[in-house]
């Protein structure tokens, strides 16, 4: 199950979120997802878990929870939409 993690303390490690996450089973992978210029941190992460019934237990579990003073957003993550590529300003036409 691939689960969609939003309001996430900026400061998060993908070990933290492993180290969350795993409190319910087994993880496959964590991902926070980063600025693609600044490198920084955008607030969202994926977190990918090979049994279901796991992945929903942490979804009940940690949705609207308090995490570092944020309010966890925990959902089942939908297909990325194909969206077409941008093109930089200067270089419409």
């Amino acid at each position: 199950m691939n689960i969609y993690v939003g309001n996430l303390p900026f400061e998060i490690s993908e070990d933290e979120l492993l180290d969350v996450f795993g409190a319910f089973g087994e993880v496959s992978s964590a991902k926070i997802i980063t600025d693609r210029y600044s490198g920084r941190p955008r607030g969202f992460a994926f977190v990918e878990m090979p049994d279901d019934s796991h992945g929903q237990a942490a979804i009940d579990d940690l949705n609207e929870k308090d995490f570092k003073g944020r309010t966890l957003k925990v959902s089942v993550a939908r297909a990325r939409e194909e969206r077409p590529e941008r093109r930089p300003p200067d270089d419409r036409r």
